[in-house]
């Protein structure tokens, strides 16, 4: 399924990212973390299919459970003693809590990142901030492209040393030592003539310099105005919750969370809304799409 947030305009999907990962950061409540998770999943779904379940149960619920785990292990704050340890150390409920509450904020910026990776592409980035930083533009585009073009490039690598029987799967446990690093130090050659490369391609280009323009195929149409105006609205309603305390958790030393009343509630729905913005237009993009094809 082809994601319609992403055909917006970058402005529009960088401030979506911007706040999701802020909100996401800050906020430790369990309604609004809850709500940020499974609205990052789901996304991360829809862009991404089959790779995204794979990476949310192979990497992040072993990561998540990991981190719930530690904490009360090292942690021995609060007022409601469960059990002790050997050493004699209690394991407090308020330390399991605020574990699970952490854990769950950094899966949640984890998934988000992975969305942002799809959606925000380096062109939109440096669209965005290329007049103001160029250089800091173009820096962090590559930073953010880092992982999933480097793991894309040593499977390359990996593969091309397979058909000459150097992979690290081949030979014996010296040898595949001697192979892993002879494809880390292809992978680092490559890494460094590429950016390189880049930053000479740039420079040529005449990118950064005063005065110079681009071509650019973004425009800021009346679709984007409606949505800028719609994630403005929600974006207002959470923030004036958040400054009213609805968004307040204390873990220590003892749990104690804001009540929940009919206007946080609707501060709730208004976060939920907002994190679920891609989805909710995937959903009418379709539901558009199957109309035109039931006319036919």
């Amino acid at each position: 399924m082809k994601d319609s947030f992403s055909t917006f305009h970058p402005f529009v999907n960088f401030l979506y990212f911007v706040v999701v990962l802020l909100f996401s950061m800050v906020f430790m409540h369990p309604i609004f973390q809850v709500i940020a998770l499974i609205s990052a999943v789901v996304y991360s779904f829809m862009l991404k299919g089959k790779k995204a379940v794979r990476f949310n149960l192979l990497y992040m619920v072993p990561f998540l459970l990991f981190m719930a785990i530690m904490n009360p292990v090292f942690n021995h704050q609060g007022v409601t003693i469960l059990f002790y340890l050997n050493n004699g150390n209690p394991i407090t409920e308020e330390s399991i809590l605020y574990g699970v509450a952490a854990a769950c904020m950094f899966v949640t910026v984890i998934i988000w990142f992975s969305c942002y990776n799809v959606v925000m592409t380096s062109d939109k980035f440096i669209y965005i901030f290329g007049k103001i930083l160029p250089a800091l533009s173009l820096i962090f585009s590559m930073v953010l492209r880092f992982v999933p073009r480097y793991l894309a490039q040593i499977k390359v690598i990996s593969n091309a040393q397979k058909c000459i029987g150097r992979d690290v799967t081949q030979g014996n446990l010296l040898a595949r030592a001697r192979n892993g690093i002879t494809i880390l130090s292809i992978m680092t050659t490559w890494a460094l003539e590429n950016a390189i490369e880049t930053a000479d391609s740039m420079k040529s280009r005449g990118y950064g310099l005063p005065g110079r323009t681009s071509f650019s195929i973004f425009r800021l149409d009346a679709r984007d105005k409606v949505a800028l105006l719609i994630m403005t609205g929600l974006i207002a309603m959470v923030a004036i919750g958040a400054a009213m305390g609805e968004n307040t958790m204390r873990y220590y030393p003892s749990i104690k969370a804001s009540a929940i009343t009919p206007f946080s509630i609707l501060v709730y729905i208004a976060y939920f809304a907002l994190c679920m913005i891609p989805v909710l237009i995937n959903m009418v993009e379709a539901m558009k799409w199957k109309s035109i094809e039931s006319k036919n």
